[in-house]
């Protein structure tokens, strides 16, 4: 089988940002009706999610304003083609790769609706070859990105001498909804934000930037209530079950240790977790498991941080962040990332 490379991770954020800070006046006005206590807790759960900034393909007043399913999915379609073209156009510029050299685009969304899905318009825009392998990915939420790895890896390894792209664009705030005060639309709210990410992946013996040493994917029975989209009149409304950070701990050990075990390594040997941010309290209950482990997730947080949860391309941040530091040859790295289904993905690299 061939080896693999992550040769380069760009990104792209949205035209819009806004601090948390400046978003609680319109959550007050948005509850302006509600009772007082509950609206004080919305703002705490705001205050209290970790994020100062987030970016959106709409500004503030648009996010806060009623419009149909219909219009907000129309933004989002027109956003996510400038987004997805911008990002792949970085990733390539950056990689010194022609588009045409591309043999393989997978692209990555759960927060919008479009058929043709995105990699069709991207071959046009940027003129990709005529025979390129297209795989759309779309109902796997935050895990996705790491899914979109996966298959990238299991083109590649069967196919010596290919390029592949996997280039993931969201829009959470295109999904919020004025109508619903369920904890799970608040607690939402309150961590997501938009943004685009692309991972360009080779098969060629010259290439650099780390080996993907394995990939798996983990499936929780019976899970599929814990996260997710009903799609309802209104647009996609969020499913976050409160019990998914316990879910996550109680399996924790079945999902790193064997995955590992199969591919001769252990904790002890990974030295970079490359954990997607899914929300505060999975952060925290995620870095507990670790910290007993010697290991942070202080480039995990750092994301949530500056750019709250991004859905699938999340986890991409987070990966470009190793991929600018000075890594020692022969150092291994942990993707992990969690989504509906309920789901792990996990992929081992090695510098």
């Amino acid at each position: 089988m061939n080896e693999v490379s992550i040769t380069t991770v760009a990104k792209q954020l949205p035209q819009y940002s806004r601090r948390t800070k400046d978003i609680l006046p319109f959550v007050d006005t948005w509850l302006a009706d509600m009772e007082d206590r509950f609206r004080r807790k919305v703002v705490k759960i705001f205050e209290g999610a970790a994020v100062d900034t987030r970016y959106g393909i709409m500004d503030i007043e648009e996010v806060f304003t009623a419009t149909s399913f219909e219009a907000k999915n129309a933004i989002y379609v027109r956003e996510v083609k400038k987004l997805g073209k911008q990002v792949l156009e970085k990733a390539l510029h950056q990689n010194n790769w022609s588009a045409d050299s591309l043999d393989y685009i997978i692209t990555v969304s759960c927060t919008g609706i479009m058929i043709p899905s995105l990699d069709a318009y991207l071959i046009n825009d940027l003129g990709l070859r005529e025979d390129i392998v297209r795989l759309p990915v779309t109902e796997m939420g935050c895990a996705a990105g790491v899914s979109g790895l996966i298959y990238a890896n299991n083109f590649l390894r069967s196919n010596p001498g290919k390029r592949a792209a996997v280039v993931a664009v969201e829009s959470p705030t295109a999904t919020f909804q004025l109508n619903d005060y369920s904890m799970a639309n608040m607690v939402s709210a309150a961590i997501f934000g938009d943004g685009a990410a692309c991972v360009l992946l080779s098969s060629e013996k010259e290439a650099k930037g780390p080996k993907i040493l394995g990939a798996q994917m983990y499936h929780y029975k019976d899970a599929t209530h814990l996260m997710g989209f009903d799609l309802t009149n209104h647009g996609l409304k969020m499913i976050l079950d409160p019990s998914v950070p316990e879910a996550i701990a109680d399996s924790f050990p079945k999902i790193v240790h064997p995955f590992l075990e199969k591919h001769g390594t252990s904790i002890k040997q990974v030295n970079h977790l490359i954990f997607h941010p899914g929300g505060k309290k999975i952060v925290q209950t995620v870095e507990e498991l670790f910290g007993k482990m010697g290991k942070d997730i202080d480039d995990t947080r750092e994301i949530l941080r500056r750019y709250g949860n991004m859905s699938s391309a999340t986890v991409l941040y987070v990966l470009e962040r190793f991929l600018e530091k000075d890594i020692k040859s022969g150092e291994q790295g942990l993707l992990l990332s969690f989504g509906p289904g309920f789901s792990a993905q996990r992929v081992l690299l090695k510098w």
